[in-house]
C-alpha cells in the first residue's frame, strides 16, 4: 500500500484538539472522515503532534496508507473537497517511503505563539492570538526563558493530567520577538525542541507573560523550573495564540 505524508493547516477553534474523539468533533477525525469518502474502508491517520482544543497549525503532519496508488495533488485535491466547510486545509502531500512515521520519525518540532499587547480589541485576530492590555518588558521575558534552554525535569510546566512517562525534556530554543504596529505590539514566541509534554508550551508562555509585565523577576523562572512543582508554574495562557508550525524530518517529504 502506497504511504502518503500530508502537511496541514487548520484553524483550531471548533475542534477539541488534533486527536480523534468518539462524538466529538477533531481535526484527525474529519480528515479520516474525509478519507473514508475516497476508501470507506480507509484505516486512518497518524500526526507529528496532539494539538490540544483551540491550537492552531500551520506545519502539521500526518502519514496514511492507501489502498491505491493515487497522484499526491490529486489526493490533496480530493480531500480539500471533502473536508469543507471545516477550517482545515491539505496544503501539501508527497509519497514517502514505507517506513516514514510522522510521528516517530520526527526530529524536531516548532511552536510559534502570538501574543498582542494593546486596548482595543482585537478584530481580525480575535481567536489567533492572546491578547494583554499593557506592553511587556521583550529584554526580561527573553531572561527569563534562556534559564529554559537545554536539558531540565519540566515537571512544573507540565499539566497534572500529562501522560508522558518522565517530565524530562530537551529545550533547544524558546525566542521571542516584538514587532511593533499603529495600536499594539505583537510578541511571536518561538519554541523548539524534539518533543513537548502536555501544556509545556503555554505554560511556559504564561509564565514569561508574568516576567514581562513586572508581576515576576526573570529569576524566579529558574526557581520554579528547580522547584519541580506544578504549583510553581504562572498562568497557563489560553489555547488560541499557539500554532504548530514546523515539523523536522531526516529528509523533507515535502522538498
Amino acid at each position: 500500500m502506497p504511504r502518503y505524508a500530508l502537511k496541514i493547516e487548520y484553524h483550531g477553534k471548533p475542534f477539541v484538539g488534533w486527536q480523534r474523539q468518539t462524538d466529538l468533533t477533531s481535526v484527525q477525525g474529519c480528515i479520516e472522515s474525509a478519507l473514508r469518502v475516497l476508501e470507506k474502508d480507509h484505516q486512518g491517520i497518524q500526526g507529528a503532534g496532539r494539538t490540544d482544543a483551540g491550537v492552531h497549525a500551520t506545519g502539521q503532519v500526518a502519514h496514511l496508507d492507501m489502498a491505491t496508488d493515487w497522484d499526491p495533488f490529486r489526493l490533496s485535491e480530493a480531500l480539500n473537497f471533502h473536508l469543507k466547510p471545516n477550517p482545515i486545509a491539505i496544503t501539501n502531500c508527497a509519497r514517502v517511503e514505507d517506513d516514514f512515521h510522522a510521528r516517530f520519525t520526527a526530529l524536531e518540532r516548532t511552536y510559534h505563539f502570538r501574543l498582542i499587547a494593546r486596548r482595543a480589541p482585537v478584530t481580525h485576530d480575535e481567536g489567533l492570538v492572546w491578547q494583554v492590555r499593557k506592553p511587556l518588558d521583550l529584554a526580561a521575558m527573553q531572561t527569563g526563558a534562556n534559564h529554559l534552554l537545554g536539558r531540565h525535569d519540566f515537571t512544573t510546566f507540565r499539566s497534572t493530567i500529562c501522560q508522558a512517562d518522565s517530565p524530562v525534556r530537551t529545550l533547544d530554543e524558546l525566542s521571542i520577538t516584538e514587532h511593533a504596529y499603529e495600536g499594539g505590539t505583537e510578541y511571536h514566541f518561538k519554541i523548539r525542541a524534539r518533543s513537548f509534554l502536555h501544556n509545556q508550551v503555554r505554560s511556559f508562555v504564561g509564565t514569561l507573560e508574568h516576567v514581562g509585565s513586572g508581576s515576576w523577576h526573570p529569576g524566579r523562572v529558574r526557581d520554579a523550573l528547580d522547584a519541580k512543582d506544578r504549583s510553581h508554574c504562572g498562568t497557563v495562557c489560553p489555547p488560541h495564540g499557539l500554532y504548530l508550525a514546523h515539523v523536522k524530518y531526516p529528509t523533507d517529504p515535502f522538498a
